[in-house]
């Protein structure tokens, strides 16, 4: 980069430069410089001061110099680390420390300028920052050497490196003033270094290895650089009286310039020749070579001019005026600069040139290609190119016009951008006027001047820009963003945008009135052409068709005109160009009835005003303004223009109907003159009423009636235009009274009275008339009193199509409407009549829907007509609803109707949101009309389905809301008239509220259907809350504070009106497809947790009185049911058969549940029922009846109170009494007055013993936890009661003594299993030997009543289906229902309070057990043990006889199977009681219940019984875990798996697998139970398409789950295991896997693709992955299928975890080969990522474990494990052979193939060795099992190698590598063995069955 000097010239030189540089530099913090040792170019200079600096790093800091030499390295991240620590080190250090770096760093600095990579150049700048600013005037000695980079790095292509280099200079040399001295004085420097590089070539650009691309991007950054800074410092150092680029600010000549000058021209000139003037750079490749070229010639151009001789001035002339090739964009710029100032500067030079080749055909090459792509630097040089141009360079006028024909065929009129087009417009238009202007400079005579001009015109300006707009199609019937169609002369079907054309056009505007202020008479020219185009559109019907014209583009040019003339204030448009052409054109355009005519027509006169333009049209000659219907604005005479406008145009423009009949009323409503406008109004008027009336008799011409109403929309139009203004108001015509017409209100009267048949012209005539059907076009042409008239006309059709309906309900709304309008009869009946006349009506609304909205004083009429619209859309509803019930009869009658109504509907559909802005009142009054139509939809329509109805209904009602209520106190107004009580309403369900009401009865008839109607209406309220939300509905609570009732009642009395409704539903309690269970007190509940208890508690309450004095008056009604201590919504309420008790107990239930209400408030409700019991001294019976049902429920709650207060002392420390004694005495007196009773052994019915014993029962709640297992007391009572309750239970026992048989009643017995019950909860351990004999031997008997009922419901079934064909349906269906109805119900009942005690008390026992207690109790362990296993025999026998039913109906039909596993859910407790009996049952005892149940001999088996439960389609979650359980515990899981008939396998020891050789070939495979084999091998294609919890999926995981369960209790390497692998391998159906992820997927995504690994994991992912760890540690299933149900998303992925999990560990090559064949990529991606975070990390240490610890018992093998590398490494030696084999496991195993590499072989070969690695590989790979499996076959292969045993010529294994098994089948010829499993793979493949050695047939 620089050259070596002598040492004399160093020396010599440096003080002085030295010493000023340095009074250039600011000061520094250092202290003097230490020497002026340095680099220049690549060669070191040694200092001459001191010897000491020879050595360059001598004094550099160590670290320093280590950061200086990595500067050296070719890895630019090596460099930019340097730079940056170097950069660090100079902020800390001090800039004495740093001076002596300097010439190491100058070295490297230079030569990290030239890198490649743009962010170490920048890191250098900002490194030389940091230097400069801490050395300060010590860099001064180095100046000489680092000038030159310095400068040219100003001119880094690279912005940022640039910006950098900037920021370095301006450190060192803060002052614009310093910065130029010190280029003065370095400029010898600066120029050589600036030389050096120019003479750089690509292969002396580096001295290190760099890619030859590389290389020439570096060469020619440097090349470009270079240029720039020699252009630039030739602007600075030259040009000193002119302004220097960068140096603006500097006014005075700085010192040593003259001398800098002076060396800067010899340098330059010396440059220019010695490079040949740079021409050869303009030849680079490089754009950035070619500017910077351009840029340095401009320089030379400007600043050194004598550089340019006769020598080379030829040469440098053809290459920069030839220039014009030059097809870069970036080069333009500087192109341009050197072209215009080198024509300006050497202008003789034209004349030495061939500029036609040289020049100009290249110049018109640029220009037609669009100057490629630099149109805003281009086209604004033209002008300023074409005025340097010397005039003898032109001859004549063709040069010119080439250059303009050139330039247009170069724009871009469809892709081009604004700015380009707009630079495009601009030049062509100025360089049009400089030829204009210039003409005398092309031309000699006046004659050749006129010529040039007229030439240019009719050439240029009419062929090429007129033409071409004319062609195209008017931006007026174009969207703004679509292109536009249309041919030039040039170009054929080109889209041209709109903006294009405006731009087109305001060009040619703009070049005319140019042409008119440099000569008038120019302007003709033009004027002829556009005459002649309108011509020829006018007369293009009567000659021939010319689609190249059209009249748009005339349209937009006279539009753009007008505002070109406002714009300048100019006449010339009218007189010269539009006038002449009218006048002309007139008669053409009237007799030829032109459309394009008439809107040209009209277009003029809204431009240039009516009387003007007629002024021009009918003077006497063309020319304007003569003639005496003249004024002196040139204006025509207003008597003649209204003489004009009635005679002429009203008559033509008013004349028929057809196509041109829209734009002749536009130039009829054009010309309306504010001077005249009402005498012109009228003549439009009288004359078109007289052309609808001038058939006579009567009749309406429908055509003049149409063209009547197209007027009047035109006229709207009219009137919004006339309205804007400053005077808009006092202008004729702004306001619609302006337009009022008797005739014309006289005759929409009579067109709405008339009757059928109408005319689409009437209703379109009266809309138009009215008011336009959108916002904002109020403007009626008729009076108010008119308008009501016409409505109510409109009323009187659409009431008389109502009335005609076949619904009754919709005829009965019809009375609803108008009293006086339904007074006014029709007198023709016809129904076409009436569907004609609402046809019209309807219409007539639609087209004046906002002039109905506008009558708010006519409150009944709007309501009236727009709620008949609303009533026609609900007869539409009610159609459709009903539409499949219709015959075609039916069908063809109301076909006619549906389409009225079906408009209707439409309609409102559309305007949904426009009711909420009619006024209060006729909201009010529509939603009245509308609520009392659909309460008598409700009770008189009975034609349609119950639930689609109600859907229905409520659907209108949430539509009337959304549509008529504009605030919440509308909505409650519109619910309180709904729910109102009325004749209909309530009545039939809850009898007592009417009574209560004091309403009249009806007959039974009426009594039905308004029963009936009632259900129908509690489904609607039901749906109502359902949508709204039980606070709008019931709860009156929407954010109100007071509501607007309509009478005078308080605010409670509301919330009661409303509680009746909320007692109503719950009493209804069942409804068409609803419950009050499953949708009323589910959202009452959502509502009360919502709200705060203390304002929303009167609601409750009321709701509670209500139900609670309805339970009283029906309380004679009520029998004791068997609802336990605490129920469910479903079973137990059942049972309460009378509806008000039902409703009380369902409601207080679910407040106590859901803790709404607590302990405090069912105190005070307890003490409400007991105030209630006694009347005075007499039992209250109804209340007596009705009170167990509450207790049951009020109690557990109730004893939360006792239990917390027994909590809260008094001061002395003992329990509060109050509390405490709150209800033990209550309860003790009830107990103390049965105990007078006899015992229940004796009781006789019509006793009162029945209801007290239910009474106090009730008040000992016990609740089963955990599933039944074991009970809860909610009780705590003391001695004095318990033993109240012993006698009690002893007194039933002395009387009866041992014996069941002493009363069977049910009821007898139904309590005595209840108070069994209760004594086991509250007092067993006073329990007797006696107590307890009496205990055992009831719930002996009960359990065995039960088991001998189902197993008899068993053999019914079996009988039933047997003796029966299965194609008999119907029968065996009712045979089914007959074999499983139970009658008696109460043994049911009985049994399960019986299970409950047996449960119970097992509990207890074991609890006691742990216990360290004595042995004194009755109840030992040696007495228990055999009862408890005669019950669990009984359980189990019921377990399996349920399942038996339900597996023999299944076989027959599956709805059969329903039938069974429906009737289990009427005692569904039961049956969970069962399920909780059969989870405690041993293994020998479910043993010992297959094989009875095997002995039984009926359809089925047990397997399939448990199978049936299991996979049922009714299930109960309880009893199918109890399935699950039985069927995945040994020894039934090998029976569930493989089937009953298969002959048990005993259990292989692993060490004695070598006698163990299975030859699996497809036929021999095993063969699952069909339950299971259907699920696992078809099902999941069916799943893989359902609902994630879909009960099929649910069938197929529990399927998956007891296989695995059953693979993992084999033992490894036994024949049943491989037998089992084998079979999933082959027959699994491997879409299980996706199945499983289907449930992880979407989570995986959120958590894979946002990389969430630190955040919290969504729960379905932490559970599912928590599952998968949990059962490959484990290695079992039963933990997730235990917490399985109530199957939820969450629990179904956990399952699906957990399967994956045990799949991974027991099957990983099964896993592997699905994985494998995944192709979504962005799914497998997630699954590894899910495998290999939670997965693979437990499973990979469970797998190394177990290697670990395996015994591999062999001198010869030997494995060790390393766990933090995931390793094992295998040795095998055998006598002088041995291999050590590296097995690692990567950390998505096994979802990624397992790495197997040799580490060390002796004596074995390479071919064997390959063999041998590649056999682990295999057996690892194919190995569904643990690792250790897999090492020990191969080890075992290895074996049978060595002692002689034929591997397979297949595979070339000994032991094949998936079965396990030998080579077995020899070839009868060649003798060898093959594997079987190989030769069926080799026959199946090949297609042939010969063997594949020696191709015999085998």
């Amino acid at each position: 980069m620089g050259r070596q000097k002598g040492e004399a010239a160093r020396s010599k030189a440096r003080p002085s430069s030295s010493s000023l540089a340095a009074s250039l530099l600011p000061s520094s913090s250092a202290a003097a410089a230490v020497g002026f040792g340095g680099y220049v170019g690549s060669s070191r200079l040694d200092s001459t001061l001191s010897t000491e600096d020879s050595n360059p790093l001598l004094d550099i800091d160590s670290e320093v110099a280590q950061h200086l030499k990595r500067l050296a390295r070719k890895d630019p991240t090596t460099k930019l680390k340097a730079l940056a620590s170097l950069s660090a080190l100079l902020k800390q250090k001090s800039g004495k420390e740093i001076v002596p770096i300097i010439p190491q760093w100058a070295f490297e600095y230079k030569k990290l300028l030239l890198d490649y990579n743009r962010e170490v150049r920048r890191a250098t700048h900002e490194t030389m920052t940091n230097l400069v600013t801490s050395v300060g005037r010590d860099l001064a000695p180095y100046l000489k050497s680092l000038m030159g980079p310095w400068w040219f790095s100003q001119f880094d292509p690279s912005s940022e490196v640039s910006q950098a280099a900037k920021r370095s200079l301006q450190a060192a040399f803060p002052a614009q003033e310093k910065r130029l001295d010190a280029l003065i004085l370095y400029t010898n420097d600066v120029f050589m270094y600036l030389e050096e590089n120019l003479k750089l070539t690509p292969q002396n650009l580096s001295d290190k290895a760099v890619a030859l691309d590389e290389l020439q991007e570096m060469h020619q950054q440097v090349i470009s650089s270079s240029l720039l800074a020699l252009a630039t410092l030739l602007d600075v150092l030259v040009s000193v009286q002119i302004e220097r680029p960068g140096f603006e600010s500097i006014s005075a000549e700085p010192k040593h310039a003259s001398k800098a000058k002076a060396t800067a021209i010899s340098f330059a000139e010396k440059l220019f020749s010695a490079h040949k003037y740079f021409l050869e750079f303009l030849k680079s490749e490089s754009p950035a070579v070619r500017s910077a070229t351009y840029t340095v010639l401009r320089s030379y151009i400007k600043n050194i001019p004598q550089a340019f001789d006769q020598g080379n001035m030829k040469t440098i002339a053809t290459a920069v005026l030839g220039a014009f090739q030059e097809k870069d964009p970036a080069c333009h710029s500087s192109m341009w600069d050197a072209i215009l100032l080198f024509s300006k500067r050497f202008p003789d030079i034209w004349t030495t040139l061939n500029v036609q080749k040289y020049v100009f055909k290249r110049l018109w090459s640029f220009i037609r290609n669009g100057c490629f792509g630099s149109q805003q630097v281009s086209y604004p040089a033209l002008v300023l190119f074409l005025d340097t141009i010397p005039s003898k360079v032109f001859s004549g006028d063709k040069i010119f016009l080439d250059f303009f024909l050139n330039l247009w065929a170069g724009r871009n009129p469809v892709h081009s951008l604004n700015a380009d087009r707009l630079a495009f417009f601009r030049a062509f238009r100025e360089s049009f006027f400089w030829g204009l202007r210039n003409a005398s400079r092309f031309c000699d005579i006046v004659d050749s001047i006129s010529h040039f001009r007229i030439t240019l015109i009719n050439d240029i300006l009419v062929k090429l820009l007129w033409q071409d707009y004319l062609s195209s199609v008017s931006s007026k019937d174009q969207d703004s963003d679509k292109p536009l169609h249309g041919k030039t002369t040039e170009m054929q079907n080109i889209k041209y945008s709109i903006s294009y054309l405006q731009e087109l056009g305001k060009c040619i505007v703009e070049i005319l009135s140019g042409i008119y202020s440099l000569e008038e008479d120019l302007l003709s020219f033009f004027c002829v052409a556009f005459q002649e185009a309108c011509e020829r559109l006018l007369q293009k019907k009567v000659t021939t068709e010319q689609p190249t014209l059209n009249i748009e583009p005339i349209m937009s040019f006279l539009f753009l005109v007008d505002i070109h003339a406002k714009q300048k204030g100019e006449s010339w448009p009218l007189l010269h160009l539009v006038g002449p052409m009218l006048a002309k054109c007139f008669s053409l355009v009237r007799s030829l009835d032109s459309v394009d005519g008439v809107r040209l027509l009209s277009t003029s006169v809204s431009i240039f005003g009516a009387r003007k333009v007629l002024q021009v049209i009918f003077s006497s000659s063309n020319a304007p303004f003569c003639g005496p219907s003249c004024d002196k604005g040139g204006e025509m005479m207003l008597e003649y223009f209204l003489q004009i406008y009635k005679e002429t145009f009203v008559p033509w423009c008013l004349h028929g109907h057809n196509s041109n009949t829209s734009v002749r009323l536009d130039l009829l409503l054009a010309l309306l003159d504010d001077e005249c406008f009402y005498e012109q109004w009228h003549a439009i008027i009288t004359y078109a009423i007289d052309l609808v009336n001038f058939k006579g008799s009567g009749s309406m011409d429908s055509n003049h009636l149409a063209v009547l109403a197209m007027l009047f929309e035109k006229a709207r139009n009219e009137i919004r235009i006339r309205k804007v203004g400053d005077s808009s108001f006092h202008r004729p015509g702004s306001v619609p009274d302006h337009w009022h017409h008797e005739l014309l209100e006289a005759t929409a009267v009579s067109v709405a009275s008339s009757v059928p048949p109408f005319r689409t012209s009437d209703a379109q005539f009266l809309c138009s008339v009215l008011g336009d059907a959108t916002e904002g076009n109020l403007d009626s042409f008729v009076s108010r009193k008119s308008m009501v008239l016409l409505f109510k006309e409109v009323l009187r059709k659409l009431n008389s199509f109502i009335m005609d309906s076949s619904f009754s309900s919709v005829k009965q709304a019809g009375a609803l409407l108008d009293p006086e309008e339904n007074c006014l009869g029709l007198a023709s009946k016809n129904p076409a009549n009436v569907v004609d006349m609402a046809c019209f009506a309807l219409g007539i609304v639609e087209g004046s829907i906002f002039c109905l909205r506008a009558l708010d004083e006519e409150i009944g009429l709007v309501s009236s007509i727009s709620a008949a619209v609303f009533i026609i859309d609900w007869e539409y509803r009610m159609t459709v609803a009903r539409e499949d019930a219709l015959d075609d009869e039916s069908r063809k009658m109301i076909e006619a109707r549906m389409g009225i109504c079906e408009s209707a509907h439409g309609y409102l559909t559309k305007i949904s949101n426009l009711w909420k802005s009619f006024c209060k009142d006729v909201r009010q009054g529509i939603r009245t009309i509308l609520i009392c139509t659909i309460r008598f939809s409700v009770f008189r329509e009975d034609e349609l389905d119950n639930n689609k109805f109600a859907s229905l209904c409520c659907a209108m009602i949430i539509d009337v809301i959304e549509r008529l209520c504009q605030d919440q106190y509308e909505e409650q107004n519109l619910l309180d008239h709904l729910l109102s009580k009325g004749d209909m309403w309530p009545r039939g369900i809850t009898p007592y509220l009417n009574s209560m009401d004091g309403l009249a009865k009806s007959d039974d008839e009426r009594i039905y259907g308004t029963a009936y109607g009632n259900y129908k209406f509690i489904s609607l309220i039901d749906k109502l809350i359902y949508k709204l939300g039980f606070h709008k509905v019931i709860a009156c609570d929407d954010g109100l504070d007071t509501l607007p009732l309509s009478t005078n009642a308080s605010a409670n009395t509301e919330v009661t009106s409303r509680a009746w409704v909320a007692a109503a539903i719950l009493c209804t309690w069942k409804w068409p497809e609803g419950s009050a269970a499953t949708s009323f007190l589910p959202e009452l509940v959502s509502f009360a947790k919502s709200r705060n208890y203390s304002p929303y508690g009167s609601i409750l309450d009321s709701i509670f009185n209500i139900l609670f004095d309805g339970a009283l008056i029906h309380g004679e009604n009520c029998s004791q049911s068997s609802l336990q201590a605490w129920p469910t919504l479903g079973e137990g309420m059942e049972d309460i058969e009378e509806p008000s008790l039902r409703a009380l107990v369902s409601f207080l239930f679910t407040l106590l549940k859901e803790n709404i209400w607590g302990p405090e408030k069912a105190m005070v409700l307890f003490q409400l029922l007991v105030d209630k019991l006694f009347l005075g001294e007499t039992v209250n019976s109804n209340c007596l009846r009705i009170l167990p049902s509450i207790l049951c429920v009020l109690v557990p709650t109730l004893c939360q109170r006792s239990i917390r207060s027994s909590e809260c002392t008094n001061k002395d420390g003992e329990p509060d009494p109050l509390y405490e004694n709150q209800t033990q005495d209550t309860v003790k007196s009830w107990i103390q007055r049965i105990l007078q009773f006899p015992p229940l052994v004796t009781w006789q019915t019509g006793q009162d013993m029945e209801e007290w014993f239910h009474l106090v029962l009730s008040c000992y709640p016990v609740r089963a936890v955990g599933g039944a297992e074991t009970m809860k007391l909610d009780r705590n009572i003391d001695h004095e009661e318990r033993e109240l309750l012993l006698n009690l239970y002893r007194k039933q026992r002395h009387e009866s003594g041992r014996s069941i048989d002493a009363n069977q009643l049910p009821v007898v017995q139904m309590l005595l299993s209840k108070l069994m019950v209760i004594s086991l909860g509250y007092f067993w351990r006073e329990f007797d030997e006696e107590d307890w004999e009496f205990l055992f031997s009831h719930l002996r008997g009960w359990i065995e009543s039960a088991v001998l009922m189902m197993e008899e419901v068993a053999e019914n079934v079996n009988d039933a289906v047997t003796e029966h064909s299965s194609d008999n349906f119907d029968l065996i269906h009712k045979k089914l229902e007959e074999s499983v109805l139970i009658s008696d119900h109460s043994l049911i009942n009985i049994s399960k309070n019986s299970l409950i005690s047996f449960s119970f008390l097992d509990g207890l026992l074991e609890l006691q057990a742990t216990e360290d207690t004595d042995n004194l109790n009755p109840l030992r362990t040696e007495r228990w043990d055999p009862i408890k296993n005669q019950i669990l025999e009984s359980i189990l026998r019921l377990f399996f006889s349920t399942g038996i039913a339900e597996a023999i109906a299944g076989s027959c039909l599956f709805e059969a199977a329903s039938i069974i596993s429906g009737s289990r859910f009427y005692h569904r407790s039961f049956w969970e009681s069962v399920a909780s009996g059969v989870l405690k049952s041993p293994s020998h005892a479910r043993d010992e219940a297959v094989k009875s149940i095997e002995l039984w001999g009926l359809g089925k088996g047990p397997i399939c019984a448990l199978f049936a439960i299991l996979f049922t389609s009714r299930p109960i979650p309880p009893m199918q875990l109890a399935s699950y359980t039985v069927l995945s515990t040994e020894p039934i899981s090998k029976l569930a798996v493989f089937g009953e008939g298969i002959a048990p396998y005993s259990d292989v020891d692993s060490n004695a697998q070598e006698s163990i050789h299975l030859d699996l070939s497809p036929e021999e495979n095993v063969h699952l139970t069909k339950e299971l084999s259907y699920i696992i091998e078809k099902s999941p294609y069916d799943v893989l398409d359902m609902d994630s919890m879909a009960e099929q999926r649910v069938h197929l995981f529990l399927a998956w789950a007891l296989l695995l369960s059953h693979l993992s209790s084999l033992p490894s390497l036994s024949s049943p295991r491989e037998r089992l692998v084998q079979y999933i391998q082959n027959s699994a159906n491997p879409l299980i896997l996706d199945c499983l992820f289907q449930h992880l997927l979407s989570d995986l995504s959120v958590v894979h693709f946002q990389k969430k690994k630190d955040g919290e994991l969504p729960s379905i992912l932490s559970e599912a992955a928590t599952a998968a760890r949990h059962s490959i540690t484990t290695g079992s299933l039963l933990f997730s299928v235990e917490s399985l149900w109530p199957i939820e998303p969450l629990k179904m992925a956990s399952f699906a975890g957990a399967i994956y999990g045990l799949m991974l560990r027991l099957l990983p090559a099964y896993v592997w080969g699905w994985f494998s064949d995944l192709r979504d990529r962005s799914a497998s991606s997630m699954i590894e990522y899910f495998t290999r975070t939670w997965c693979s990390p437990p499973l990979v240490a469970n797998e190394l474990s177990l290697i670990k610890t395996s015994n591999f018992a062999d001198e010869n093998f030997s494995v060790t494990v390393s766990k933090s590398a995931n390793e094992v490494v295998a040795t095998y030696t055998k006598d002088e052979t041995g291999m050590d084999l590296i097995i690692r496991l990567p950390s998505s195993y096994p979802l990624r193939p397992v790495d197997v590499d040799c580490m060390r072989s002796l004596g074995i070969s390479e071919v064997k060795q390959r063999k041998w690695l590649m056999s682990m590989m295999m057996f690892v790979r194919n190995q569904n099992g643990a690792l250790a499996e897999a090492i020990r076959v191969w080890k075992r292969n290895f074996d049978k190698e060595f002692e002689g045993v034929e591997e397979c010529p297949i595979c070339y294994s000994v032991i094949h590598t998936v079965n396990h098994s030998l080579p077995r089948l020899a070839c009868k010829t060649c003798k060898h063995k093959f594997h079987a499993a190989c030769l069926y793979k080799w026959f199946s493949t090949s297609h042939k069955s010969s063997c594949p050695l020696c191709q015999s047939p085998f």
